[in-house]
């Protein structure tokens, strides 16, 4: 871990807030993958529930684009959890090829344990931050998110 006292390596000198941003989602994401794991869920698992907790019934396709991970992870993960009796994978009644999933009870009673961690996981994270301050820094971090999503978009390829 780095202590912000002595700053990044020399390396990361040039790119402060990049180098914190990785430290930061390190950390953060350590944290909430032992949150998971206490509810026998391997990180990224609860992005498919949530989105399946808002609207289930979506097609792989759709869980693929909302949550932003590649067809391989979106794939192991659906079938991990298809296995454990959280959620079923039906081809669609319009076409055979399109696999439609839908959360099974067992997927839907971690609804709740899943917001509880989301809750506790923000309490953590905020403790020592007034409300101006969570605001300014979800409104940075969003600002930054399309920054560098646009120049994904605009960059060509190799870039």
């Amino acid at each position: 871990m780095t202590d912000p006292a002595s700053g990044p390596p020399s390396t990361a000198r040039d790119g402060r807030l990049s180098y914190a941003v990785f430290q930061l989602a390190r950390v953060h994401r350590g944290h909430a993958a032992a949150m998971l794991r206490a509810m026998n869920l391997h990180p990224g698992q609860e992005l498919l529930l949530m989105q399946l907790f808002d609207r289930d019934g979506q097609t792989q396709s759709e869980l693929l684009e909302s949550v932003g991970l590649d067809h391989s992870t979106v794939s192991k993960s659906l079938r991990r959890m298809q296995d454990a009796g959280l959620l079923t994978r039906e081809p669609a009644a319009h076409d055979r090829r399109v696999m439609v999933v839908r959360l099974t009870d067992a997927g839907r009673a971690l609804r709740e344990p899943i917001a509880d961690m989301w809750r506790t996981l923000e309490e953590i994270s905020v403790r020592h931050l007034t409300a101006d301050q969570i605001e300014a820094f979800t409104a940075s971090a969003y600002v930054i998110e399309r920054s560098i999503r646009d120049h994904d978009r605009q960059a060509p390829a190799g870039e």
